[in-house]
Order: C-alpha cells, then structure tokens, then sequence
C-alpha cells in the first residue's frame, strides 16, 4: 500500500481519556462500586487499551521509499473518543444535511433518582420506555389542536450520565418549531420563540412514563437487585420528575 504522511508528526492533545482512566480508573471503580459493572469497566479497558501494544498493531510499509512504521489497532468501541471521531462527524454531517429552514428547539426529559436507580438495574427497559413517553409526550401534544395542531418530527439522544459524571439518564430531543397540518397538506409554523407549553408537557411525560413502568414491573419484566417499593404508590417518585425546560437552539447563550 502507499504510506502518505510517512514520517509526519500527528497533534496528539495533552491529556486523553485514556490518561485519565489509566491513572484513577481503579480509584473511580473502587469509589462507586455500586455503578461499574462489566459493561463499565469493558469500555474502560477497551479506551485505555485502545491503540497501544495491549491491543496488538500492524506495520505500515511506504511503496516508494520503504519507510516503515508500527500503527497499534484501535478498539473500535462506540464510547471511545478516538474511534468515534470520524464517524461523529459523519454523523453531523448527515443530521445537518436533513435540517429543514426553520427554528429549531431542544427539550430534556429527565428522570428522578429513584427511577434512575431502578434505570440502572433495567437498562434496556427503562430506556426504551424513556423513550417512547418522550416521543409520545411531545407529538400528542404537538397535535392538540389547541397546541400546534400539527404532527411534528425530530431526533432524540439519550444521555446516561451528568457532567458530574454520574449516572443521570435523560434524553435531548431536537424539534422544529412547526409540523405538517394533521391532514398532510400543508405546514404549521409556530411561534417564533415558544414550542410547547412546559407544564403540560411534563405532565404527560410523567403519566405515560409511569404506567409503562408499572405495566413491566406488573408483568415481572423488572429485575431488582436491592429492596424497592412498588412503582405506583410512591407519591415521591411522581412528584420528583423534573420540569423538561424548552429552548430555541439558535437563542441559547
């Protein structure tokens, strides 16, 4: 193969990830045992191990001048910031090319610490049903005529940790501030700086959220690995859902 760039000096930032994991990994597990499970540390050996001798490497040969290097194989996992980078920006690459000319907002489903508790045990559940109350939450309300009137689309992320870095599952959605009429034929815009009523947004979360999780914690689909109450009666758990703030993208500071 030809080797461009042979001999070239690659930027590397001054400290990584991986440096980080490397010298306090052991610590941070050893401190919140209770939140590093097998998946954790997995991707924690996979970033710290990622392109060095740990995962093995190949040579690189230039055709032309015979000039050799070593390259150390990446690890290729979806949390590594080095892998990921290339893709990343294909990613927003792709999500930018589907923009449409109008104002954009973003809103954030959160969810209560002792949800997030029974999120942690249950990912796979949790999270699909965080989801789907977020979408439902907002094209039901979307489509109130009294509201927007109009079915609406957009991207949701999940989250599942804070800048504090721990475990705070939530979702980001990005919406346009309008839809198609509820017929198809013909497009709603909405007002310049408001996309839907917060209160009743959250209301609505909070209900669909909690009757899917008492319909998988009635079914057994749950699985608790320390003493819980039951999903329904905790007065707590309803009223500590957080308010799901809603912003312009192109107004934030």
């Amino acid at each position: 193969m030809a080797l461009a760039m042979a001999g070239a000096s690659f930027d590397r930032p001054t400290i990584e990830v991986a440096d980080i994991l490397r010298r306090h990994g052991e610590a941070y597990l050893r401190d919140h045992v209770g939140h590093g499970g097998r998946t954790e540390q997995r991707v924690m050996s996979a970033i710290t191990g990622c392109r060095t001798a740990a995962l093995g490497g190949h040579v690189e040969a230039c055709d032309d001048c015979g000039a050799t290097r070593v390259a150390y194989n990446s690890c290729r996992n979806r949390h590594c910031p080095k892998c990921q980078g290339a893709a990343r920006e294909q990613w927003l690459a792709e999500r930018h090319a589907e923009l449409l000319p109008v104002p954009y907002f973003h809103v954030v489903f959160t969810l209560p610490a002792p949800i997030a508790a029974m999120a942690f045990q249950n990912k796979g559940d949790v999270y699909a049903i965080l989801f789907k109350s977020a979408v439902e939450a907002m094209t039901t309300l979307a489509a109130n005529p009294r509201r927007l009137g109009a079915k609406i689309g957009g991207l949701a992320i999940l989250h599942t940790w804070g800048q504090a870095l721990t475990h705070h599952p939530h979702v980001h959605c990005v919406a346009p501030g309008g839809g198609l009429s509820l017929d198809g034929s013909r497009w709603i815009e909405g007002r310049a700086n408001f996309f839907l009523a917060v209160k009743p947004l959250s209301r609505l979360f909070r209900r669909l959220f909690l009757e899917r999780l008492q319909v998988a914690f009635e079914a057994k689909g749950l699985g608790f690995f320390w003493r819980s109450r039951t999903v329904g009666g905790s007065g707590r758990i309803r009223s500590s859902f957080g308010g799901h703030a809603s912003r312009r993208l192109d107004r934030l500071p």
